[in-house]
Parts: structure tokens; sequence; C-alpha cells
């Protein structure tokens, strides 16, 4: 039953994390032209563009791509004090925690109802999550996240207690993002097999329509339970939101200057910075939450067993050049594998990372037995160190800078360049030497899904029992500085034994029509409950 339950989670949060690449970040980003702009007004259509048209509305069953508009449609039980890092209640009015941390209680807030009149009650949750954790639902990464929950029980209509298996402080971002937003029940049955094409939420944003393509949604008038950090908790100003899947950044952005759409989300630097200095348009940008781009080392791999081996290849990637040539310059250098923009992150960490030396990269090699060979190449008991480095189109130009930069020092790369879909495959199978990975989540709960021997994401095999032990207190830890000093630790500790090589933490960008004013960041995507049009 285990290794069932696993090879979903492999499956879903694969997905998840490739997908979230969107970002998942609860800061809030604004620009100064916004702030300055005049009286807010009601009325229009905010039209926005998105790489991906989802799999389905209903958000347990989607495999991911749909996140972006079911967010629009819902709401959570807590939420993320942008300022403190603290998870606060929202669709919730209060809650606690047990000693023991296994039993979390819920007062849900009155006066809030569903799309379709629905009163939203504690039944309402127990009713959604029930279905999320019913393996008919087939609920790919909304099930995988609700697993930690051993039971659901609603006494009555204002109390939600969950009871879970062990202590785990991650699960209160899961309590906190549109995973696990509530579900109308009566909506589900009446619709049926429909309700993927006819969702119902409480969010501030009622579904309209979906034509291949493009996804409307109005203002639900009926909301006043926006999150505090909004200026408008209120029916959003703009009547309708429209979001349009467009793949191919060039198009994207042609739609933008031509007055097509409003908003363009998923810029690469390079576009963006046309933007940046055109009084036309508005450009967001923040670093993203999670993982950084990594260079993963399979340890299952003889040549990685020798630490001096990995040590010598962090030494050997000039992460600066990497910037300059990929991101324009425009992304911070990594020393540890979580973003700074994530819950656990330590500056001082940076003391602990490898800094570029090629030449002490040559003597750790030379010292492990791997001697250059008449052909330039390192060798070591008959045998040389040539490896395959699994790449894919969205990090080719990564994956050619690090051919040469430890080819460099004798070391033979071989780029196999996959498809993404059969890149994935092939990394989560451990099918490669070298490749390399990134992923966003807005918890460090996300290095143990990369770095605990068991984890669903540990592509390079990593099976250490002081970091096991570590990344399973910090699941346990509830209060934040005690939690941030287990993470400090667990990153130092994977600094210490160079088990991957962290290279860079990027930004993400979003450019906007200036007429659109109070657009903020506070979740996966832009958010629009503060916008509204300048004629």
């Amino acid at each position: 039953m285990k290794k069932n339950k696993r090879r979903i989670f492999l499956r879903g949060f694969v997905t998840l994390c490739m997908f979230m690449m969107v970002g998942c970040s609860s800061q809030t980003n604004e620009p100064a032209e916004q702030q300055k702009s005049a009286k807010p007004k009601m009325g229009g259509t905010i039209t926005v563009a998105y790489p991906y048209e989802p799999d389905t509305l209903d958000g347990q069953k989607s495999a991911g791509t749909a996140e972006v508009y079911t967010w629009l449609l819902g709401g959570s039980l807590l939420y993320k004090d942008p300022a403190t890092n603290e998870y606060k209640p929202s669709l919730a009015s209060d809650y606690k925690i047990s000693e023991d941390g296994k039993t979390l209680t819920f007062t849900i807030r009155s006066g809030i109802t569903f799309h379709d009149g629905t009163p939203l009650t504690a039944k309402s949750f127990k009713e959604t999550f029930d279905r999320a954790r019913n393996p008919e639902t087939k609920a790919m990464t909304v099930g995988e996240l609700m697993a930690p929950v051993k039971s659901v029980k609603a006494p009555d209509d204002h109390t939600l207690v969950l009871e879970l298996y062990e202590p785990n402080a991650a699960f209160l971002y899961t309590l906190g993002i549109n995973s696990s937003q509530p579900l109308s029940l009566k909506a589900i049955e009446k619709a049926g097999e429909a309700y993927g094409r006819n969702p119902v939420g409480v969010g501030p944003w009622k579904f309209e329509s979906w034509k291949t393509g493009e996804v409307t949604f109005v203002r639900n008038e009926a909301f006043h339970w926006g999150e505090p950090y909004y200026e408008n908790q209120g029916p959003p100003r703009a009547d309708k939101l429209v979001i349009k899947s467009i793949p191919d950044t060039n198009l994207r952005l042609s739609a933008l200057e031509s007055g097509a759409i409003d908003v363009a989300t998923e810029v690469p630097v390079k576009e963006a910075k046309k933007f940046q200095n055109n009084p036309k348009y508005q450009v967001m940008e923040r670093l993203r939450s999670g993982v950084g781009m990594l260079l993963e080392m399979n340890l299952r791999r003889p040549e990685f067993q020798d630490i001096k081996v990995r040590q010598a290849l962090n030494m050997l990637v000039n992460k600066k050049a990497i910037i300059q040539a990929v991101m324009q310059g425009d992304a911070e250098v990594a020393q540890t594998p979580l973003s700074p923009a994530t819950l656990g992150y330590d500056k001082s960490l940076e003391k602990y990372g490898y800094q570029y030396n090629v030449d002490e990269a040559k003597k750790l090699l030379d010292d492990a037995g791997w001697k250059v060979n008449g052909s330039g190449v390192r060798e070591k008991d008959g045998k040389t160190l040539s490896l395959d480095l699994l790449s894919s189109s969205d990090i080719d130009k990564e994956a050619q800078l690090i051919q040469a930069m430890l080819g460099e020092a004798g070391i033979k790369i071989t780029i196999q360049k996959l498809e993404l879909a059969t890149y994935l495959q092939e990394a989560v199978k451990g099918n490669f030497d070298l490749t390399l990975m990134s992923g966003a989540y807005d918890d460090p709960d996300i290095l143990y899904f990369y770095f605990y021997s068991n984890g669903g994401y540990n592509m390079a095999g990593i099976k250490d029992d002081i970091l096991d032990a570590l990344l399973l207190k910090g699941r346990i830890t509830i209060q934040i500085d005690a939690r941030n000093q287990v993470y400090k630790d667990v990153q130092k500790r994977i600094a210490e034994q160079a088990y991957v090589v962290p290279i860079y933490f990027d930004k993400v960008f979003t450019v906007i029509n200036s007429r659109v004013k109070g657009v903020k960041w506070t979740s996966i995507m832009p958010t629009y409950n503060d916008s509204w049009i300048e004629n």
C-alpha cells in the first residue's frame, strides 16, 4: 500500500513542483507606480495571459495546471502573514494546536457562502477533506498534501477538528493554499462528472465560462472576507477577470503590446527588461521561493560516493558566469539549496558554500585518484570520468555551460537533451549521472522531499541518517525561531557533504499595462482584489 501511495506521490509531486515554478510565495509586492495612483474605480475587464490551460477546474483532480485558475475561486482556512511568516486565520476566525501538535481545532467564520448560495460550515471542510483523502476521487497532488490527516471531525457548524498522525508544521502551509480550499458538495453532486467545467468556490471571483484558451470569471458581489493585507476586503473592483492561455512567450508579449491582454505572466528576464523603462507598462519581479537551480549528482554512482569529487564539482561551476549568460545577470548566486524568499534561509549559511576555484578542484580530483590521461580526460583504475548530464530545452543553456566548465578540469560530459515530460520521468527514475532541477514551494519542508532518504523528490539517492533526523525534526517543530534553526542545520549539513551544487535563485517577472492599477503579489500569481482600471 505504501509503495503505491509513493508512486502516486511521485507523479503528483513532480507535476506540482514543475508547475509551481510559477511561484508560491506569500510575499506582497506592488510597484511604487501603482501605490501613487488616483482613486480606485469600479468596472471593466482585466485580461491576463498565462502559459498553461487548465486540465480541469476541479482543483482536487487537476494534475497541477489548474492551480492558477482555481485559486481565484477559493479561499483557505489560514493565510501566511507576509510580514511575519506566521499562519493566521482566514476562513477560520481562530485556531489552536494541541500541546502534542497532533490536533488542530478551527473555528469557522460565520456569514460566508459559496457561489451557489450554500453556507460555508465546518461540515463543508470535512466533506472537502474527506473527498480529497478518498482514493476514488483520484485527487493527485491534493490527496498527498492531505496525507498527514488521520481524521476529520465537524462536531458543529463552526468547529472543525483535524487529527494528524504526527505533528507536522508544514501542514499549516497546506491549510493556507488553494489546494485545501473548501468545495460545495452540493455543487459537485449537482454537476457530477461535469463539475470540472462548472466549479464553485467561496472566493472573490465566480466562474462564468471556459472555452478553449480562455476562462472568464465575474466579480463575486457577496464577497467580504478578504485577508487583512488587501486594501479592498470586499468584492473585486473589476467586473470581469479573463485568463487566456498563451504558451508562446513572444505571442504573450505581442498580445500585451497590442492591447489584447493587460497582464503577461512568466516573462523571461531578457524580455522583461525591455519593458522596465517604458511608462506604458509596469514590471513586477520577485525571487522565487523553494529550491533554486541545482546541479544534482546521482550518489548511486561510485564516482559521487567520494566527497572530494562532489566538492570538486561545486568548485568547478562558475555560478556568476551562468547567471550572466542565462539570466542577464538578474538572479542571485546560490550557496545553499533554499531560496532567500523561503522561511528557514539564513544568509550566514553562505560561508559554508564553495567558491569557484578550478585549481583547487583539480587538486581534489587528483587526491581522489582521478588523474588526467593522455587524452585530457580524467581516469582512475582504467575508467574515465565520463558523465551523462540529463537536460531539457528549458535548461539547455545551463547544461552547455556546465559541460564546458567541468570539461576544463578533464571531466567528459555528454548532454542528454530530452523533451520535458521524458526528462522528468528519467530524472525521477534516477537514470542520470548529473541533472539540473529546481522547484518552487513556500515552506522549507521542500527540503524533506528533495533530501530525505525516502523523499519523493530525492532523485540524487541521498541517504544520510543525520540529515534525515534533522528533516524529520523540521516537520514537527512548530515554533518559528526553533524551526528556522533546524533548517539552518539542515542546509549546513547539505553544504558540508556537498550533496548538490546550488547554482542560482531566479526571479519571476510579470508585465502589466499601466492602465491596470493595484495589482499585488500574494500567492502563486498576481492577485486582483485591489485592482482597478484607469480609462
